[in-house]
């Protein structure tokens, strides 16, 4: 379906439902880890036990992303949501009782329901921002990806008023589950019309295809470049704070503020770098600003510094998802299956992230530990021109990279 198929209303109502999926998607799957220490203590469980349990989450989410595009391309970006949102509403229900009754494996059993319902959601809110993006044309994909992170505020800011009021952890993620259940139903309702193929029809692409696409890889590498970039200030930021500078939790807390509110002020006004350099030069000044800001973390000089260098991180880290996801979509025929399986490449830095952070902190301290994001910018930096526009081709024809 083109463009002038959709009047401007239209379109318009489409984006603001695609920033509601996001937020909604960002206060489900993060809000409640602002009280993981509730959950691990409602299980009993110990560092490690509760270290084992995440991972349950994080490779059900990692596991689940290739399945993700071609549910997307079979039933479409709202169908998809809803199922991907269905599964994190029954992830979070189950996590709550298990919780609630002590039981570790119905716990477990919740976060893979979640991990595996929030990489379909995410995959399928994002092949529908970018053919939003593509039919206003203009760039508003680092906007959507901005609305998570104001998502993922919200639920921080529900979890310290529940924290405050001693509301129980099981209750808490009853109500994020309902609240969820509650947006998602009608709000993928305005999304774009899908038309599915005929029966019969092969697909555009298959996901074995766009594996050995070197594009589609290039860009999930600049992903996970840039994810790991980001990844890696949202686990250790604050630790390094207190570690490396002897800071209180309070100073500690504002270096982390800093650079999370500087990454959503980059996704809301990225969009104009994007659209006045083009996708690969934003993508080499952001690396460099984030290197700038690490360079003046690890540092050790003062405080300060540290707390301008998290500012730096923050910005330079914000638009390598969104750029990847765009430049992933590019083609809307094959947009869902490079979109999860670039995905699947990138997502790859928020499994392997912590641990390895943790495993080379425990050696050379964590400020120096730190300096393995230097190698995953320069990864990003590598692959950044992937990232150029490609024209739509063709089935079974490479897209033509445009300037």
């Amino acid at each position: 379906m083109s463009a002038t198929e959709f009047d401007r209303p239209r379109l318009e109502l489409a984006k603001v439902a695609v920033g509601f999926t996001f937020a909604t998607n960002g206060l489900a799957y993060a809000g409640w880890l602002a009280r993981a220490p509730a959950v691990r203590d409602g299980l009993d469980l110990s560092a490690a036990g509760f270290g084992l349990l995440l991972l349950c989450l994080s490779v059900a989410a990692i596991s689940a992303i290739p399945l993700a595009g071609p549910l997307v391309q079979r039933f479409g970006p709202a169908r998809a949501v809803l199922i991907g949102s269905t599964s994190m509403v029954l992830g979070l229900t189950g996590l709550a009782t298990g919780t609630l009754v002590g039981s570790v494996p119905l716990a477990g059993l919740g976060l893979v329901l979640t991990g595996m319902g929030n990489s379909t959601w995410d995959v399928a809110m994002n092949v529908e921002g970018a053919d939003v993006e593509r039919r206003l044309g203009r760039t508003i994909m680092p906007r959507f990806h901005a609305g998570f992170s104001l998502g993922t505020v919200l639920g921080a800011a529900f979890s310290a008023v529940a924290a405050a009021v001693d509301l129980p952890i099981w209750a808490q993620l009853y109500i994020t589950a309902a609240l969820a259940a509650a947006v998602t139903a009608p709000t993928v309702r305005k999304f774009l019309p899908y038309h599915p193929l005929p029966a019969g029809e092969k697909p555009a692409m298959s996901v074995g295809q766009a594996w050995r696409e070197p594009r589609t890889v290039l860009i999930g590498l600049v992903m996970l470049g840039f994810g790991f970039t980001e990844g890696t200030a949202n686990d250790w930021l604050a630790i390094g704070l207190v570690d490396g500078y002897r800071a209180d939790d309070t100073i500690a807390a504002i270096a982390f503020g800093s650079f999370v509110t500087a990454m959503t002020l980059g996704r809301l006004f990225g969009g104009y770098a994007i659209e006045r350099w083009g996708r690969v030069l934003t993508l080499r000044l952001t690396a460099a600003s984030a290197a700038l800001g690490l360079l003046l973390v690890v540092s050790e000089i003062a405080v300060p510094f540290a707390i301008a260098g998290a500012l730096l991180w923050g910005a330079g880290a914000s638009l390598g998802f969104p750029i990847g996801m765009s430049s992933a979509a590019d083609d809307p025929a094959r947009a869902a299956i490079r979109v999860s399986v670039a995905g699947s490449v990138g997502y790859g830095a928020f499994l392997a992230g912590p641990p390895l952070i943790g495993l080379l902190a425990e050696h050379v301290g964590v400020l120096r530990a730190m300096l393995c994001v230097f190698g995953a910018l320069a990864l990003g930096l590598l692959a950044s021109g992937a990232t150029r526009p490609i024209e739509p081709a063709p089935d079974g024809v490479a897209g033509k990279s445009g300037d």
